[in-house]
């Protein structure tokens, strides 16, 4: 074919394709030669690309920021120390108890804990509302299912028992249409039922995977989960105290696109938690701003560290994490080859314990106070 009809043809596509193959190489060499550390892709405009001129853009790009960690030396983190006792222990089996009642019909009026089955039907105003009828439903008194009003309005209520309760629904409410209003619910109980805790024998041991050794067992094993959970809480807790320190000692103007891309991310693992179908129900950007600066920022930050520390990755501890997460699995060999074949999985996992690895180094050189604490106050439990 001619040359002539080739260029008529391709040659606007071959020179678009030879300017940007240009653009890219001579910006990743100006870069280099700057000795620049782009935060994200440059925006690219073109100032002269005629084909009788230099070729000549302006490329405009954020940089990462220049840090020199301080305050490593001046470190301070406040550490629980808390022991698992008996009596938490017991508290925890009758938690256990509590997972797993039963309930049996009596004829008394309701109280706290009973569960309480009725008919409803409410008005505002005289009209009906969503959510104001309701047939065959249960509830546990003192559940918080519903709200304050509705439960104090049916405790004291037999089976067979009808009656007027009232219900002033919160300001805040989340339906913005009852928010402030009263409503008038018409009660028909038809059963309440006692609420009975499992006694500690031999079947309430199988309902937790125990088929050996009763309750002796079963303390065991409920003593062990604690002490990891008590572990894993504080460690917890101090990690948080060294990062937030980090981040004090090390302010940073973190590159807005990664923030963006990281609001991005924080966005759509919500949506997914909460089971959204459709990019309408993508939670929307400004509540993750502030929590995605805060992760950006520490991310150069603990990078800086690994660099200018030289902390190398300890394979030992990825596959200790693998194991962990296999172990919850029917078939834990098979899960930890299939994760080692997920590219983005290894990498994760692999940035987790880097940061482990970072968390332990900081803890070297820090200032650890020791303040005594109790299982139930660390981990929260009973509140």
């Amino acid at each position: 074919a001619p040359l002539k009809v080739i260029r008529q043809q391709f040659g606007a596509q071959v020179r678009q394709e030879v300017l940007s193959d240009l653009m890219q190489s001579s910006f990743s060499e100006a870069v280099t030669q700057q000795k620049l550390n782009p935060a994200a892709g440059p925006r690219i405009e073109p100032l002269a690309v005629a084909p009788d001129e230099d070729l000549r853009y302006r490329a405009t790009f954020e940089i990462y920021p220049e840090v020199v960690l301080k305050g490593l030396e001046d470190l301070t983190v406040s550490r629980p120390r808390a022991e698992v006792t008996e009596a938490d222990v017991d508290a925890m089996v009758e938690n256990l108890r509590g997972q797993r009642p039963r309930f049996e019909a009596v004829e008394r009026e309701s109280r706290d804990t009973d569960r309480v089955t009725m008919d409803f039907v409410g008005l505002v105003d005289g009209e009906a509302f969503e959510g104001s009828k309701g047939d065959d439903v249960a509830v546990l008194l003192g559940g918080g299912r519903m709200l304050k009003d509705f439960e104090s309005g049916i405790v004291g209520m037999k089976a067979g028992e009808r009656r007027q309760v009232e219900v002033r629904y919160p300001d805040d409410y989340h339906n913005a249409s009852l928010a402030g209003r009263t409503a008038r619910f018409d009660v028909q109980v038809k059963k309440v039922e006692e609420r009975r805790l499992p006694d500690l024998d031999e079947d309430f041991c199988r309902e937790y995977g125990v088929t050996e050794g009763g309750m002796e067992q079963l303390r065991r094993e409920v003593t062990d989960n604690m002490k990891r959970e008590l572990e894993q809480n504080v460690r917890a807790r101090v990690k948080q105290q060294l990062l937030e320190r980090l981040l004090a000692a090390n302010p940073l103007d973190v590159p807005k696109a990664l923030v963006e891309a990281q609001v991005r991310d924080m966005q759509l693992d919500s949506a997914r938690r909460m089971g959204a179908k459709d990019a309408s129900q993508i939670p929307p950007p400004d509540p993750f701003v502030e929590p995605a600066r805060r992760r950006v920022a520490l991310g150069i930050l603990i990078g800086e560290f690994i660099r200018t520390r030289d902390v190398k990755l300890d394979r030992e501890r990825v596959e200790a994490r693998l194991a962990e997460a296999a172990a919850g699995f029917a078939d834990p060999d098979a899960f930890a080859k299939n994760y080692r074949q997920n590219p983005e999985a290894m990498r994760q996992i692999e940035s987790l314990v880097l940061e482990e690895q970072v968390v332990d180094r900081l803890l070297e050189l820090a200032r650890v106070t020791d303040e005594p604490a109790t299982f139930k106050d660390v981990m929260n439990f009973g509140a």
